[in-house]
């Protein structure tokens, strides 16, 4: 299987640079799996379109502003994208102008209130690229605080604002750790949250920190040669032993974004119970792959090429995601991480 074949063209007006006016008052593409159609709704239709008796499973996990600016010791300014603690208390950090970048270099990071007085030092260069940093005063999430921005991803063309810090949230966002949202969960408001299980499709949580690797391209010809990223998830017991007899029982699985789909198949096993409830994951989900326990997933629209595209290609088949896709393109949908969303439904 090949890349390319996972082309195609979107205009860029359609990426959408902002959110929806309102949380929830988004467009949403009905994909039907059953018969290949596909149909146009609103958000708020969504709790009418899910097979009754069905569960839903988010990703609650919550985006650190892991964005950071500093000044080089030789004066450049540099941008630090923190990705997770080491063991010896440094940071893993995705730096620009990475082969500048070395280690024992030293940095002043940029305070908002202009109090530059936390430096850091890179103590290692990685193998992956990144670079592992030592800062001089740790305080956890108060550096983040007074330093950190939103980590909006590249292709939002603007610098990140007050209201990011909401809307590029989940309603439901608990566990701290991602340096991107899963951005199929923006779509809900904790109303439609209410209805959803007023109807009796109830909605458990797990978490996935998403890395940044969820926005690097596949740069193989092949996409049997690409290695996946990783990234650390857990399931609570109660939650996974829920799942585990919806499952036995027949009840659908709706997985709301990509990272809850990741979640759930890297955690179950050949028999479709999930079993290993924590660990790190490079699960590549692509064409071929048969699903052990998803079966309808509520996601966005995804970027051309992308590991993602493939995911959804693997639930729906190649053919109609990309037919699916030239109808939201021609109907003018708003597309990536702020844009409309698409349920995919078996």
């Amino acid at each position: 299987m090949l890349t390319r074949d996972y082309y195609f063209d979107l205009p860029p007006e359609l990426i959408a640079q902002e959110p929806s006016e309102r949380r929830g008052e988004d467009r949403l593409l009905l994909i039907d799996r059953k018969d290949g159609a596909f149909s146009d709704w609103m958000m708020k239709d969504f709790p009418s379109l899910i097979h009754p008796g069905s569960v839903i499973v988010v990703n609650n996990s919550r985006v650190r502003k892991a964005r950071v600016y500093a000044r080089s010791e030789t004066g450049g300014m540099v941008e630090f994208l923190f990705l997770c603690r080491e063991d010896d208390g440094a940071w893993k950090c995705m730096v620009t102008k990475a082969k500048r970048q070395k280690a024992g270099k030293g940095y002043c990071f940029l305070s908002h209130d202009g109090q530059d007085d936390i430096t850091g030092t890179i103590v290692r260069e990685n193998s992956d690229g990144t670079r592992s940093v030592m800062l001089s005063r740790d305080d956890g999430e108060g550096f983040f605080s007074r330093c950190g921005h939103v980590p909006l991803p590249p292709y939002i063309k603007r610098e990140d604002s007050w209201s990011d810090e909401s809307r590029y949230q989940t309603v439901y966002a608990k566990t701290l750790g991602s340096v991107a949202s899963p951005t199929a969960g923006l779509h809900f408001t904790s109303s439609l949250m209410d209805e959803v299980r007023a109807m009796g499709i109830p909605i458990y949580e797990v978490t996935l920190h998403v890395g940044a690797g969820t926005f690097l391209p596949v740069r193989t010809e092949n996409i049997e040669d690409h290695h996946m990223h990783t990234e650390h998830y857990s399931i609570d017991g109660e939650t996974a032993e829920a799942l585990c007899r919806a499952k036995s029982d027949g009840r659908r699985i709706l997985a709301v974004g990509t990272t809850s789909v990741r979640t759930l198949e890297s955690a179950s096993d050949e028999s479709g119970c999930l079993r290993r409830l924590s660990g790190d994951t490079d699960i590549f989900i692509h064409p071929g792959y048969r699903f052990r326990f998803v079966d309808d997933l509520l996601t966005n629209f995804h970027t051309p090429e992308s590991t993602l595209l493939m995911l959804v290609s693997a639930l729906a088949g190649r053919d109609l995601i990309l037919s699916a896709y030239s109808h939201a393109i021609e109907e003018r949908y708003r597309f990536f991480s702020y844009g409309d969303a698409c349920f995919i439904r078996g």
